[in-house]
């Protein structure tokens, strides 16, 4: 039996949310509804032009969100990831364990600044980030904890990691070394701008195949070349034994390699999108490591998304999570 259900690997980037209005966007320059790397520079003149605006922290990054989702059903998780020896890291590296995630902890920490994302919400409950990466950008392969990795039915990694050389490659190896180890493997696609911008370095992490891949219509359309959805279908058939298509209130399709299933949405009144997808994925991956059928696990998911997007947040708390679990007993 493996010690750990799954190991990822991701940005390490503290979170920092405000509500905001649709013209704050337009006035800081800022194209909505997708993640946008800036530097440091830029992310504290954006923080400035808020700073009368209430914020909440937390420990995020997209693969981060997942493991943390995955632990608080019950599974057992490992996060490898990169932060600085300064306040946030050291917030970042308790609020993994507090979360109940093993991690790198033990490894070197670089002087600089840990990884955050500035997460602005507009009243139409659609998520826009600017991410200044930190020392996150210089995530390797130093990070990489081969023996827990070896020790997991599944690697999980986030389409983010492509938009950095070292990071990429990292993942890369994790993957090869997931295969060679016969842990099956999943990958987010992450976000829309990552498949527009980085679609040759997302095929390269991809490889020969991953067991399982999760992506928006979006994302999963903007990799097909095709407005088509069932044209995209067939296309992520060509990537993936697996995969999940989310739809926002539509719901989502799941392909379990023989048949494609729709999983019926959970009508609810929106307040925050961010995190939807991450939380999807660790719902839907639990679901998947204690044996259950696609139909399930997307259902599952599904419920688990729905709650978190009635709140402001990319979490919901353990409590919460075991509720809706305990509807799928």
């Amino acid at each position: 039996m493996s010690k750990y259900h799954i190991y990822g690997i991701g940005n390490a980037l503290v979170d920092m949310e405000y509500e905001v209005d649709i013209e704050d966007l337009g006035i800081l320059g800022i194209d909505k509804g997708v993640m946008t790397l800036v530097d440091e520079h830029q992310q504290t003149s954006i923080m400035n032009h808020l700073k009368d605006h209430h914020h909440q922290r937390g420990s995020g990054g997209s693969a981060a969100n997942s493991i943390i989702a995955f632990s608080q059903f019950g599974g057992k998780g490992y996060y490898s990831c990169k932060v600085a020896d300064d306040e946030l890291g050291h917030f970042y590296m308790k609020d993994l364990i507090e979360g109940g995630v093993d991690t790198n902890h033990h490894t070197d920490k670089d002087q600089g600044h840990t990884g955050r994302c500035v997460v602005l919400v507009t009243p139409d409950s659609d998520r826009t980030m600017c991410t200044f990466l930190g020392v996150s950008g210089n995530l390797s392969t130093d990070e990489l904890v081969e023996e827990a990795l070896r020790d997991s039915q599944w690697f999980y990694t986030e389409g983010y990691l492509v938009t950095s050389d070292t990071a990429r490659h990292a993942s890369i190896e994790a993957k090869r070394i997931a295969d060679a180890a016969g842990v099956r493997t999943a990958m987010s696609l992450s976000d829309p701008n990552m498949v527009k911008f980085f679609k040759d370095g997302l095929l390269e992490m991809i490889g020969s195949g991953v067991d399982l891949l999760f992506a928006n219509e979006f994302e999963a359309m903007g990799m097909a070349g095709s407005d088509d959805l069932p044209q995209t279908v067939d296309y992520l058939k060509t990537l993936s034994k697996t995969f999940a298509i989310t739809r926002g209130p539509l719901g989502a399709l799941v392909w379990d390699g023989n048949a494609l299933i729709e999983i019926d949405p959970i009508k609810v009144e929106a307040v925050d999108t961010v995190g939807a997808g991450d939380m999807f994925a660790g719902a839907f991956l639990y679901g998947l490591s204690q044996g259950w059928s696609f139909q399930r696990a997307g259902d599952l998911a599904a419920a688990a998304s729905a709650k978190l997007v009635t709140a402001l947040g990319p979490r919901i708390t353990a409590d919460e999570t075991q509720r809706i679990l305990k509807t799928f007993a």
